[in-house]
């Protein structure tokens, strides 16, 4: 068989935050390596780009917590090697009914993993954030230092340098059709639309949305992962109060618990406007997107006028972005070998489900462990088996208002 090129150690189809930071890490390690992207790098169609993501340590699933604690540290490790910031750390708020399970269980991992942390009345929370929050009688917050934004875009940059200052081979407008096992001299063919054809000892597949379709190509294995397109809004923050949101000072990155979930930011990235946006959206075909708002605004509207009192003009949102989620059923992540006839020489990183850009740089080490060494030190890796989904193709669900209800709907089908 005739290749295109080079032979690579490893080659990383999917040119996202989680591909970018997985190539980094293999050329650390002194691999040659290749990452290709089907569309434009840092192209607006997937998961991994726009103007901010949160940060947050507080996690229901305490399995979690070391992964966002390391990720915090490689952020930085990243950001001082490239020379430019990428992660604005802040305060983080998590607030919600005093009795949601999902709330119940974050304060239970903050006490398990020792994180810093105070619950706090409607009362205090309206006294700690000078009336910026007023949340209900019967809600409680959940404030701990660990926080903050990363910018998107430009964090994918910045791992793309760093991977190509190390070595690694970049080709976009690249799109990948097939991974076949080379059954003469061992390792793997990723072969593209365009005709081009290149060998790896091993391969790693973090194809964003493109998941579920890629992978059923190239084993028949169908995975649970629904792609999803989200809308995300900002709001004007009324005249005069800019600065008590801003970034810098002590507004929080924020959560609310109740229904639907809901998140925001501190302004950071258009000076008077904060970023509200409502966790879910429409499951889609990435490749026949609507490019349409899927989100409740009505209840996100209600929300905004309820807990900012007149502070954040809450009538519409003063622009919106697209952009993609890549949902399993119980919202966590899938890492792990492909199998069947490619054994350990495929390893998959998907189905992020809205919340894993913030862990980004630790799942680069992981896919990098995975397709190196077999193992992934210090992560327990049975949360993110696609075993799971074996008995239960729904995986457990958990309660995150109606990003489960319409991730449900969509996976009857």
């Amino acid at each position: 068989m005739e290749y295109s090129g080079d032979e690579f150690d490893v080659i990383v189809v999917g040119a996202g935050v989680m591909g970018s930071s997985t190539a980094y890490q293999l050329a650390k390690r002194g691999q040659k390596t290749l990452l290709v992207e089907q569309f434009d790098f840092l192209h607006h169609r997937g998961s991994s780009h726009g103007e901010s993501r949160t940060i947050r340590a507080t996690y229901p699933e305490d399995y979690y917590h070391d992964m966002v604690m390391e990720s915090s540290l490689l952020w930085e490790e990243a950001q001082q090697q490239i020379g430019y910031k990428v992660y604005f750390k802040a305060q983080h708020l998590d607030m919600g009914p005093s009795d949601n399970n999902s709330l119940l269980s974050v304060v239970a991992s903050c006490k398990k993993n020792g994180l810093p942390h105070q619950i706090l009345e409607p009362l205090q929370v309206a006294e700690k954030f000078t009336g910026r929050f007023n949340i209900p009688e019967t809600w409680v917050g959940v404030s701990s230092g660990l926080g903050g934004v990363i910018k998107p875009t430009k964090a994918v940059s910045m791992f793309q340098t760093l991977a190509f200052q190390e070595g690694v081979t970049l080709r976009d407008n690249m799109e990948v059709k097939n991974i076949v096992k080379d059954e003469v001299k061992g390792g793997v063919v990723v072969v593209t639309t365009n005709g081009d054809k290149f060998w790896g000892k091993k391969c790693v597949v973090t194809a964003g949305a493109w998941m579920r379709k890629l992978v059923k190509t190239i084993s028949g294995l169908e995975l649970p992962i629904q792609p999803s397109e989200v809308m995300v809004c900002y709001w004007r923050i009324k005249e005069g109060h800019e600065a008590e949101f801003a970034m810098g000072g002590d507004f929080p990155t924020f959560a609310n618990y109740g229904d639907p979930y809901i998140y925001g930011t501190p302004s950071l990235e258009f000076p008077g406007l904060i970023k509200i946006a409502v966790h879910g959206g429409r499951p889609c075909d990435p490749d026949k997107r609507p490019w349409g708002s899927g989100v409740n605004m009505e209840s996100l509207k209600q929300w905004i006028k309820s807990i900012f009192k007149g502070l954040v003009d809450f009538n519409a949102p003063v622009s919106t972005q697209l952009c993609m989620y890549s949902m399993t059923p119980d919202e966590d992540f899938v890492i792990d070998f492909l199998g069947g006839e490619f054994g350990k020489d495929v390893v998959i990183g998907g189905g992020f489900s809205g919340h894993g850009f913030k862990m980004a740089p630790v799942v680069g080490r992981i896919l990098a462990d995975l397709v190196l060494i077999g193992e992934a030190r210090g992560v327990e890796l049975k949360y993110f088996r696609i075993g799971r989904f074996e008995d239960n193709p729904r995986g457990n669900v958990k309660d995150y208002g109606d990003q489960v209800k319409f991730l449900n709907e969509s996976l009857k089908s």
